[in-house]
């Protein structure tokens, strides 16, 4: 009995090695089956082949009054076809990117923004103009056959003339505006984006109103000017001599700019007036709008509705209703009236309550009135079809996306001598969200000026222009600098060159405006002083040898000062006579100059000489003060020369006054060498300030959050590995495990061994999921790269190819992990099945030998 028992032991011990290693071939196939490929060509992008699992029931499917609107739209269409035989096909039913037709109407999606800069027109075409990516379209001829909503629009940042439009015109007929979809016809340059030979908007000066001078008022009594003795003829030859020689000038300056236009006239468009493009059209009403106007989604430009690029319309749309142009467009869109309540002019296609009256003569108008009366209830009786509501979801759009506008943070536009560059705000580690270069030649290659933005710098500049021709640097600030700074110009940072230095004066003790200073001489502007000082001027000499090689800032080390200047407005608390208006300190000379304020009714002003001298003369006395010392002119005779005691007191004053100018004007040399010490240390660490409520970007706020949160991740993990125990979710499932049979062992075992294969085959799933997403990223990238590839510059090629690197390498990597999952895989499920065996509470049940 022993001997078969044991025999029967040895014949269930091989079953079990045999269901293993069968269980162990099952999982080498499932895991062999998992192949990964490295891309090689990246794929055009294909709106048919986006992800629409996630998209709502509406942009898949038709109500009942949708395709009833549908129905409408087709009988609307053949009757249009057989009245207009020969114009092009209307565009109205188009496929979503589900491949679902839609009404253009029902695509428009009403919607206004919590932010202030999409409340207006101009700000809603330039956030749609930077942040999608443009796609010409498949037919310049045609329009295209889909039109996806303007969610995905928004959600993958790209979209054609007509894509561009529905998502303006959403956006700003939710703010308010009476926009509506233009499909019509425009010129090369429209449809294709071509900027480059227009004037960039940045450099477009605007108009200044030139003020009539003021006649000044003929005083009765005035001195009479001299005759004027020139010959007449004399003077009428030498302005016809003059006005011959500038109407050459302007007829050689006209003739060049004509010139110049043909050379860079485009060339003759063979699809001229066939070019297919949709804009948005704003009507005047609503908002204010005085005119109406068209605006080109592409470049966010207005546009007069006569303008020449755009040469005819076929029909316009917004969310209620649908119009077709009946008007001629021979002369394009001059000659058309945008009176949609006129049926002669625009053919509309449902009849509703709400569509825009016709536009009559007040005569006509008053003669109509009582016929109108009549028929109004007759009109209410006959109510149309209602356009049903928008199949699109709202319009939203995060404050992240808002801000980062342009497709991958930057956007490049070429125009005519210039090239504009945007990005994204904290893109770049300066500050820098703007940069207009401009060129001298139309090739774009010898730089004529750099004008650069930048925003949330810690040192409020927010804007730096360059000059190349005159390398002069002017640096403009925003209220805020540590030093009141407004506008800083110069050449180099070197201390005592030429430079100019605006100053906010309200944020000033002094009330300094402006500080302009080269080697020889320095000038200061001041306002709002309570001692009506508003202009001081010094002149500079040469340093001697001895004070050059002094390296510290002292007082001695100063540039020797030779005069110093100073005016005054007027105090009306003071007389004219006492009151100075400017005084200079002839420090090389030792000489002091007061000039007064006129007085009323006077011509010449009140002036003063002090001669400083010795306090002793050549015999040794002592010198007080003496007649010769002050030299003065007193306006009015009348008035009695004051006494020497009052001018000796007048010239001690003054003498302490020179000393405090000098120290002062010391000081404002040594507030130079701190601004510029400061604007050095601010331009090598250019840091940004980011704002207590940004959670995103606050880097304080953003680790104490993260620092908690891994806390108690680890935590959790620490806890969970004190109570794992690979057994407790099967024993749960087998409730009482006090008493176990083998059979239940033997479940025990199987169960725990086929949950640990599922994982190590979830797993590898993984793994091949995360090198998917990885390969997706890089073709998107590589996508990008060909469409940006001749805009880009070396620091975006750089970066790119860097990328690249980066992604292989993370391809590569999740390669060998996957390979060395699926060599690793058998030996772990080996190992668990002798650690099951080995476990005390199966042990007596499982009599297992490795």
């Amino acid at each position: 009995m022993e001997v078969l028992r044991e025999h029967g032991e040895e014949e269930e011990e091989e079953k079990k090695v045999f269901v293993i290693s069968n269980e162990l071939q099952d999982l080498e196939e499932k895991l062999s089956k998992i192949q990964v490929h490295i891309p090689n060509v990246v794929p055009e992008f294909d709106w048919s082949s986006i992800d629409t699992s996630q998209i709502p029931a509406s942009y898949k499917t038709n109500s009942a009054k949708e395709q009833m609107l549908l129905q409408l739209a087709d009988n609307f269409h053949r009757q249009y076809a057989h009245l207009c035989p020969d114009r092009q096909p209307l565009f109205l039913h188009p496929l979503n990117e589900c491949g679902v037709e839609k009404f253009v109407s029902t695509t428009v999606r009403p919607t206004l923004q919590p932010y202030p800069e999409l409340y207006n027109w101009d700000g809603c075409a330039q956030f749609v103009s930077d942040y999608l990516t443009m796609e010409p379209l498949l037919s310049p001829i045609t329009p295209p056959s889909y039109l996806p909503s303007p969610t995905t629009i928004l959600k993958y940042q790209r979209g054609n003339c007509f894509g561009f439009s529905v998502l303006l015109c959403s956006l700003l007929i939710g703010a308010g505006y009476d926009a509506y979809c233009v499909n019509g016809y425009a010129t090369r340059e429209i449809c294709m984006m071509d900027e480059t030979r227009e004037v960039c908007p940045l450099l477009e000066k605007s108009e200044e109103v030139l003020k009539e001078p003021m006649k000044e008022k003929i005083k009765k009594y005035a001195v009479k000017p001299p005759r004027d003795l020139r010959s007449k003829f004399e003077l009428q030859q030498v302005a016809k001599k003059e006005a011959d020689t500038e109407a050459a000038q302007k007829k050689k300056q006209k003739e060049e700019e004509e010139r110049v236009m043909e050379a860079e006239k485009p060339k003759p468009d063979p699809l001229y007036g066939l070019r297919v493009h949709a804009w948005v059209l704003v009507l005047s009403g609503k908002r204010e709008v005085p005119e109406s106007f068209f605006i080109n989604p592409f470049t966010a430009h207005s546009y007069s509705t006569t303008d020449d690029h755009f040469l005819g319309i076929e029909s316009i749309w917004n969310h209620k209703n649908y119009w077709v142009n009946m008007q001629d467009c021979w002369n394009g869109c001059k000659d058309l009236t945008f009176d949609l309540g006129d049926p002669v002019r625009w053919e509309f296609m449902l009849l509703g309550t709400d569509k825009p009256l016709l536009l009559l003569p007040e005569e006509e108008e008053e003669e109509l009135a009582d016929e109108d009366l009549d028929d109004f209830d007759k009109e209410e009786e006959e109510k149309g079809f209602d356009m049903p509501a928008s199949w699109v979801d709202p319009i939203q759009i995060s404050r992240k996306e808002f801000e980062t506008r342009c497709p991958q943070g930057k956007k490049v536009i070429q125009y005519k001598n210039a090239k504009l560059e945007k990005w994204a705000p904290y893109l770049n580690s300066n500050g820098l969200v703007k940069r207009l270069t401009v060129y001298e030649d139309p090739e774009c290659i010898r730089v004529l000026e750099v004008k650069e933005w930048f925003e949330n710098r810690e040192d409020m500049m927010n804007m730096r222009e360059l000059n190349k021709k005159t390398e002069v640097t002017t640096e403009y600030f925003s209220p805020g600098h540590i030093q009141g700074l407004k506008a800083h110009t110069y050449k180099t940072m070197e201390p005592e060159t030429e430079r100019s230095m605006e100053f906010y004066g309200e944020t000033r003790v002094d009330g300094l405006q402006k500080r302009v200073e080269n080697a020889k001489e320095m000038t200061e502007y001041f306002e709002g002083r309570s001692d009506f000082l508003h202009y001081r001027h010094t002149m500079f000499g040469k340093r001697t040898k001895r004070a050059q090689k002094l390296l510290v800032n002292t007082e001695l080390n100063a540039r020797p000062i030779v005069q110093i200047k100073e005016q005054f407005h007027r105090n009306p608390e003071k007389p004219a006579d006492e009151d100075v208006a400017e005084r200079i300190f002839m420090i090389v000379e030792e000489r002091i100059m007061l000039t007064y304020h006129c007085k009323d009714d006077y011509i010449t002003a009140s002036k003063k000489e002090f001669i400083k001298r010795k306090d002793v003369d050549n015999k040794g006395n002592k010198i007080i003060m003496t007649s010769d010392m002050c030299v003065s002119y007193q306006v009015g005779s009348f008035v009695k020369n004051k006494k020497l005691l009052h001018l000796y007191e007048m010239m001690l004053k003054l003498t302490e006054a020179e000393k405090q100018l000098r120290h002062q004007v010391w000081e404002s040399e040594t507030e130079v060498l701190e601004i510029l010490k400061i604007r050095e240390e601010e331009a090598a660490a250019s840091k940004l300030t980011v704002s207590m409520y940004d959670t995103e970007r606050n880097e304080k706020s953003k680790q104490q959050r993260e620092t908690m949160e891994r806390l108690m991740q680890e935590e959790r993990q620490r806890q969970v590995e004190q109570d794992l125990d690979y057994l407790a979710p099967f024993l749960i499932q087998m409730g009482s495990t006090e008493k176990m049979s083998k059979w239940q062992a033997l479940r025990l075992k199987e169960d725990c061994l086929s949950d640990f294969k599922h994982r190590l085959i979830d797993k590898a799933n993984l793994i091949q999921a995360r090198f998917e997403t990885e390969t997706q990223e890089l073709q998107k990238k590589q996508q990008w790269y060909q469409q940006n590839q001749l805009s880009m510059t070396l620091e975006d090629e750089d970066a790119y190819l860097a990328y690249c690197s980066d992604a292989m390498f993370c391809i590569r990597i999740l390669e060998i992990r996957l390979n060395r999952h699926k060599e690793m895989a058998p030996q772990k499920y080996i190992e668990l099945e002798e650690k099951l065996c080995k476990d005390p509470r199966l042990a007596e049940y499982l009599k297992f030998n490795v």
